[in-house]
């Protein structure tokens, strides 16, 4: 164990990270894209997180395993106007290939209403 640590260094976490956890390079892939994720609340198993855009959108993710997340985009009424469920690694991709909101190829009818986050 204590090669492990000593393996460690500061700028070499994430690498150590994915080495013992692979799905969690899909979680590291969204915050070095300006993602933030909510603590995790006693009794609940589940990963939130979010990246707030202009005007108000917001893109959410929500992770029970790596075989069960969801991805949505919501405009800033909340509505949603995008939504993808699959796999942790399906879900990171689909959000990493979503156009900017100011795109105009970015989606845009409302779908829903869904929660407000952050």
């Amino acid at each position: 164990m204590e090669d492990i640590v000593n393996l460690i260094v500061p700028g070499d976490i994430d690498a150590a990270i994915v080495a013992a956890y692979p799905e969690l390079q899909h979680l590291l892939d969204l915050r070095h894209g300006g993602w933030r994720f909510l603590p995790i609340e006693p009794g609940r198993s589940q990963i939130d997180g979010f990246r707030k855009w202009p005007a108000g959108w917001t893109d959410a993710i929500r992770i029970k395993d790596s075989g069960d997340a969801l991805g949505l985009r919501l405009d800033g009424e909340h509505a949603i106007t995008w939504e993808y469920a699959g796999a942790l690694a399906e879900v990171v991709q689909e959000l990493l290939l979503l156009p900017q909101p100011s795109s105009r190829l970015a989606p845009r009818l409302a779908r829903g209403k869904g929660p407000k986050i952050g």
